[in-house]
């Protein structure tokens, strides 16, 4: 049901999408504009430095490039902004970690930690329903539909490499230090019965099970396939990317696979199973995720979650137990999916997403409208 809060959202989010494309050559425009019809690419989201898609900053003037993030705070929360502008910032300091050397895959011209990799599209017109918009580069995600008044902003995603690191002295910078720490903090409360039913594999997963696949259908396994989650074709690839997730999932046998596969139905302990202060924790944790919505949408979303009976909504764990220790998490009931990984670069290498495999990208509203209008 539209609310009146939604349809400021959704309007909101229309206007900066306009003076966004207003700022726009017609050369820009072909880059950045695309059909609705473009299913394909529209329902497409990557985390790693690749072609994301759309008009890159690198090819935006200062005028434009202020415009394209003012699009991206009006969509999503104060908070979720600010997070995403200091992980985009962290590209200069993994440059820094890593010598400034540019992988060899990457064109000479292209900076392959570069703060200004970051990429706009945009879904048919805004303000004519349905349309929607995309933000992608390393480490941030977020795709937003608009139809008949309603708003759809799922998948997003956030990323820390690393995912902590000194300052100016005894300064400490943890861009998502509260997904890590109510992770941890949810874990230590399970006593050893609980425990043997949350712990999935000692071992965590090399990345987030369901990776980046615009679909969650079925039973997936974790694969060592990096070259599905770049949109550049494994040839591409330097053979050392794709020997250290190899080497990864080569800790993990076959009964560790089978343990950590998604599937339809959730895996680990059942809310129902935690005593009050586990419940709140996991609570805790649930509205770290639910704070990447703006205002509009965060109510709602909250109280999806809440209609959830508690047999029904499940948390994982994977990996270790300790700080510094790989370890991987996951959240999972009716409409609701969270994954988090921290296993790469000495565990110093967050990924987190939050799912709906059936209102990932508004399929949701669509198949609605398209119903209603046929």
């Amino acid at each position: 049901m539209t609310t009146a809060s939604t349809a400021q959202l959704a309007t909101r989010v229309a206007d900066a999408a306009q003076r966004f494309l207003g700022t726009l050559d017609l050369e820009q425009r072909e880059v950045a504009a695309f059909p609705f019809t473009s299913e394909d690419e529209r329902t497409r989201f990557f985390y790693t430095p690749t072609d994301h898609g759309g008009l890159s900053f690198t090819a935006m003037t200062a005028q434009q490039h202020s415009a394209a993030l003012a699009l991206l705070a009006a969509t999503v929360s104060p908070g979720w902004f600010s997070t995403a502008a200091t992980v985009m910032g962290l590209e200069n300091v993994l440059a820094g970690l890593e010598g400034f050397v540019d992988f060899p895959h990457d064109a000479d011209e292209i900076r392959t930690r570069d703060p200004n990799r970051y990429q706009v599209s945009v879904f048919g017109t805004p303000g004519e329903e349905p349309w929607g918009w995309r933000f992608g580069g390393h480490h941030v995600s977020v795709s937003m539909l608009v139809a008949d008044g309603e708003v759809r902003l799922l998948p997003t995603f956030l990323g820390a490499n690393p995912a902590s690191y000194h300052g100016v002295g005894a300064n400490f910078i943890r861009p998502l230090a509260a997904e890590e720490d109510l992770g941890r903090e949810l874990v230590h409360l399970l006593n050893e019965e609980q425990l043997a039913t949350a712990v999935l594999s000692p071992i965590a997963p090399p990345d987030m099970v369901t990776t980046n696949r615009s679909r969650l259908d079925g039973a997936i396994r974790t694969k060592a396939t990096p070259w599905l989650i770049w949109r550049r074709t494994r040839d591409d690839f330097t053979d050392s990317a794709v020997e250290a997730v190899a080497a990864n999932l080569g800790k993990l046998g076959e009964d560790h696979l089978s343990a950590l596969e998604y599937t339809d139905a959730p895996k680990g302990i059942r809310a129902s199973a935690l005593d009050g202060g586990q419940r709140l924790a996991l609570t805790a944790l649930l509205r770290q995720y639910v704070a990447r919505m703006p205002d509009e949408l965060a109510e709602s979303e909250w109280a999806r979650i809440e209609a959830i009976e508690d047999g029904a909504l499940s948390f994982a764990w994977a990996g270790g137990l300790e700080r510094g220790e790989g370890h991987y998490y996951r959240i999972q009931g009716p409409g609701l999916l969270v994954e988090y990984d921290n296993t790469q670069n000495d565990a110093n290498h967050i990924h987190t997403v939050w799912r709906d495999p059936e209102r990932d990208f508004g399929r949701d509203l669509l198949a609605e409208h398209y119903a209603q209008s046929h």
